[in-house]
């Protein structure tokens, strides 16, 4: 079978010709001008906006319609949305807004906004049911005392025509090149052809789970390891599915800026210079600010000033590059003088494959994650390195107040939020009255402290409606912390503690399992594929991160020969905090008889930098003639590109690092960059208070909580270590395990199938690096 093949699946239909475009996406498209105005204003949340809505519609008399489907025609364009209300005996339709302060605060920009989708809303609503005219009406609820401000407007059906046709004439001569476009990429996408003369081995087995999980609807849990080109085969068969399976976006989501920078140059390869296909690169707001010294609002950054006159011509040019990373968005927007990274969330609607962070999908408020629903795009997502989203999904979904941060904010605030935060200080001392411990966790909240904090930010978001300004440094910030701390409090549950840690006087919640907020994120997806060279156990991460009961799964097999790495254990080693003093000389000594029977470059992990520091000493002073050295906390990425800088060809030296940093992961050193390591740990988290709740609460939730909590995660840390060494198929290297719970047999069975593995103990002859193949 050639390279660019991969199995037949049925064809769904395809929709009728033609563009489709949201209400929100036409307004904000085409009723939009101005400056761009990111001021802090205290806005609702999302659930406090659907709350409100309710609250608005139950109020309504019997016979009120709330959520009406609704769409209409404007030549080839397809306009559809939903509604928030219509009162027939009134023949008033209504579009309710939430808000919190005066109502003058709503800024003229975009209350034109809202205006705006009413009328379209008044416009299809009109023509759905051949009325002749509607009042329409801006319901305005503020949300501090649940007051509504009603804007009302009278309108015909002519005008309200003339204004819905009006606004899509506007976006028409845009929505005909967008469909000209995408009609060129369905075309062109299943006739792509493999970059290469044929799969490696075991990437073909890769893509084609992948392209049947796309036919399927299914998501994918996929363990590959290094070297078999994962990126090509995770991308490829998608593009090949493009067309039948009605893919509108694929979302590439990465844990590091590497992994970014990896996918884009597959993305390059696959699409090469002939392809219609747009590519946007996502890059965080601080990275991507031309003015951090300036406010996001047109009195203060040029950039913001006439954002939306300005815009058009910024997004015409840039979908004509369709090439859009960090540089080429930047080099557009500044052409244009617009903001590069606003120009970047705004290309996102218009863009094919788009690569970015693993926030911009899962996290609470991420960005496309809530415009794939806003839109309704059906989204094939790739999540790379997955291992790493069950970390960054309990930091997404846990938050800390510290009260040395809330106190200096206090003794400044103004007068009602000094109280109000006087308030919450003095329930949260209650909520450790009895506490002796440093640390202690509950199952539950206390319900007062819960009322002073959302007392708190009543306070504070009516003090920033009245006095604006005041919005900024450490007093918004303050407000931000205690807002994600309060919409957690609304989520608590079995998959978190709330943790009182009284020397550090700070209190927090902490997610132990994110299932229960990325659940949603896979259900709306079409397919997602989370794959990495560490995915074992797949029911550990299956749990964990809340993916559907009929994911599939698939363990490829290594492209690596089990001679190319030459493993042994040293049982008669225990690197056990209680025994590392003793058997530190014993670590030392095999590291440097190793170096001595082969000079060359190696890495050596240790477990924690005091673990790394004892180690790395003891190592210089006995073998001053053997380079070395060691990574150090906070290292910038300068250092780190030092570090790796001196793995060089043909190089010798041993560098010392700390197990499941920077260095045991995401770097590539083949060949004799990199010629073994040695890994002086289980990579277990430390049995402290903390991760004994939850050992606790995993083997309450899922059967297995010392696994869950420390051998899985210890096990997929070494692994990646190891998985430093032998980069393709010609690489070979050594790989030393120190300590003796690596031979146990329950610790044998997660380690790579295709390691040959042998025990050593006491003074064994050095390991030969076996030859490259």
């Amino acid at each position: 079978m050639p390279a660019d093949s991969l199995p037949s699946v049925p064809a769904e239909p395809l929709p009728d010709a033609g563009y489709t475009v949201s209400v929100k996406t036409l307004c904000a498209f085409a009723a939009r001008a101005g400056d761009l105005d990111l001021r802090f204003a205290p806005a609702p949340s999302a659930q406090e906006g659907v709350a409100g809505h309710r609250l608005v519609q139950g109020r309504r008399g019997a016979g009120y319609e709330s959520e009406i489907a609704l769409s209409a025609r404007f030549g080839c364009l397809l306009v559809r949305g939903r509604a928030d209300g219509f009162d027939p005996q009134r023949g008033r339709l209504e579009e309710i807004k939430t808000f919190r302060g005066e109502l003058e605060a709503v800024r003229a920009n975009h209350r034109a906004l809202h205006w705006a989708q009413a009328r379209c809303y008044a416009w299809m609503l009109c023509e759905a049911r051949g009325l002749d005219g509607v009042e329409v009406a801006l319901v305005y609820l503020e949300l501090g005392s649940d007051e509504e401000s009603v804007l009302t407007e009278h309108w015909r059906r002519d005008d309200l025509r003339a204004h819905f046709e009006a606004l899509c004439g506007r976006f028409l001569g845009w929505a005909e090149r967008e469909a000209v476009h995408c009609a060129a990429r369905n075309a062109a996408l299943p006739a792509l052809a493999f970059p290469h003369a044929d799969f490696r081995r075991g990437q073909r087995d890769l893509a084609e789970a992948v392209y049947r999980v796309a036919a399927a609807g299914r998501c994918l849990l996929a363990q590959a390891p290094t070297g078999i080109g994962k990126t090509l085969a995770t991308l490829f068969p998608l593009f090949k599915a493009w067309d039948r399976q009605r893919v509108d976006k694929l979302f590439f989501l990465t844990a590091k800026t590497s992994g970014r920078a990896i996918a884009l140059d597959g993305l390059r390869r696959l699409a090469g210079e002939g392809t219609p296909l747009r590519v946007l690169e996502l890059t965080a707001r601080e990275k991507a600010c031309e003015h951090p010294d300036k406010s996001c609002h047109g009195e203060s950054c040029p950039l913001a000033k006439g954002f939306y006159d300005r815009l058009p011509a910024a997004r015409a040019e840039a979908a004509q590059a369709a090439w859009l990373d960090r540089a080429a968005l930047r080099r557009i927007a500044l052409a244009h003088e617009v903001c590069p990274y606003f120009l970047a969330q705004e290309m996102a609607r218009w863009s094919d494959a788009i690569v970015g962070d693993y926030n911009y999908y899962f996290d609470g408020s991420a960005f496309l994650w809530a415009l794939a629903r806003e839109e309704g795009w059906r989204a094939a997502v790739l999540v790379d390195e997955a291992h790493n989203l069950l970390e960054r999904a309990r930091s997404m979904y846990s938050a800390r107040l510290e009260e040395t941060a809330i106190g200096a904010v206090r003794r400044k605030a103004p007068a009602p939020i000094r109280k109000a935060l006087t308030r919450l200080r003095r329930e949260w001392r209650r909520a450790q009255q009895t506490q002796t411990e440093d640390y202690r966790a509950h199952d539950t909240l206390p319900a007062a402290l819960v009322r002073a904090l959302q007392d708190t930010l009543a306070a504070m978001g009516d003090h920033f409606a009245a006095h604006p300004l005041e919005a900024q440094g450490p007093l918004q910030q303050c407000f931000f912390d205690l807002a994600h701390f309060a919409r957690l409090a609304d989520s608590f549950g079995t998959h978190s503690v709330f943790e009182s840690l009284l020397a550090e006087d700070a209190l927090a919640i902490r997610n132990l399992v994110p299932a229960p907020f990325l659940e949603p994120r896979f259900a709306d997806s079409l397919s997602t594929t989370c794959f990495s060279g560490t995915l074992a156990p797949f029911g550990f991460y299956r749990d964990t991160l809340g993916l559907p009961d009929d994911t599939a799964t698939l363990d490829v097999g290594s492209p690596f020969r089990g001679e190319q790495l030459t493993v042994r254990i040293a049982t008669d080693v225990s690197t056990r905090f209680r025994d590392r003093a003793r058997s530190l000389d014993r670590v030392i000594r095999i590291i440097a008889a190793q170096y001595a029977a082969q000079p060359g470059n190696y890495l050596a992990f240790f477990s924690s930098f005091e673990y790394l520091r004892s180690a790395f000493e003891a190592f210089a002073l006995q073998q001053p003639e053997v380079p070395s050295w060691a990574q150090s906390r906070g290292m910038r990425e300068s250092e780190r590109e030092s570090f790796i800088a001196r793995f060089a060809p043909g190089g010798r030296g041993i560098g010392f690092a700390v197990l499941g940093g920077p260095f045991g992961e995401g770097i590539d050193l083949p060949g004799d960059r990199l010629v073994g390591a040695f890994v002086a740990s289980l990579g277990l988290p430390q049995h402290d208070a903390g991760n004994e709740c939850m050992r606790e609460r995993m083997q309450a939730l899922f059967g297995e909580g010392y696994a869950y909590t420390y051998v899985y995660p210890g096990l997929q840390k070494v692994v990646q270590a190891a998985g430093r060494v032998i980069r393709s198929e010609q690489d070979a290297g050594v790989l030393y395990l120190l300590d003796d719970r690596f031979a146990r047999r329950e610790i044998r069975a997660l380690l790579p199938a295709w390691w040959q593995v042998q025990a050593m103990r006491g003074a064994l002859p050095p390991i030969p690096c076996p030859s490259s193949a």
